[in-house]
């Protein structure tokens, strides 16, 4: 896509912070980083979300993901990760190319777990919920 930023990142037209690359994605430092660390991992391959991006490159992209948090672990040494994807603006994603974030974490620095994102467990129960599924 011509005007997605990330796939300007991809082309070199805009300069990134680069930590891993292999032929189908890329993995760079976060320009408004929420952790020492904070990495952004992409495919080459420009999709909206994880449900567009094919089988095969969601493969490969989650591999990458494996690999740069290794270097992470190895130059900056988290005692965790936090890893997410905002999918949909509802959830936060401003950048309409599949992105995951690794979050390195630190002893005492402040954050949560996934579960403290939202608590809104709706008005059906578990049960419930999971009859809409058979």
């Amino acid at each position: 896509m011509k005007d997605c930023l990330f796939c300007k990142i991809v082309k070199k037209e805009i300069p990134c912070h680069n930590i891993y690359e292999d032929k189908n994605n890329l993995a760079f430092l976060d320009i408004q980083p929420h952790a020492q660390g904070h990495t952004v991992v992409i495919s080459k391959t420009h999709a909206p979300s994880i449900t567009e991006l094919e089988d095969q490159k969601l493969q490969s992209l989650i591999i990458a993901v494996k690999k740069a948090m290794k270097l992470i672990k190895e130059k900056l040494s988290p005692t965790g990760f936090t890893i997410g994807i905002n999918h949909g603006k509802i959830s936060g994603q401003t950048v309409d190319h599949l992105h995951i974030h690794i979050l390195p974490r630190y002893e005492g620095d402040g954050g949560g777990n996934v579960h403290s994102i939202i608590k809104n467990p709706g008005d059906k129960s578990v049960e419930e919920v999971a009859e809409l599924f058979k």
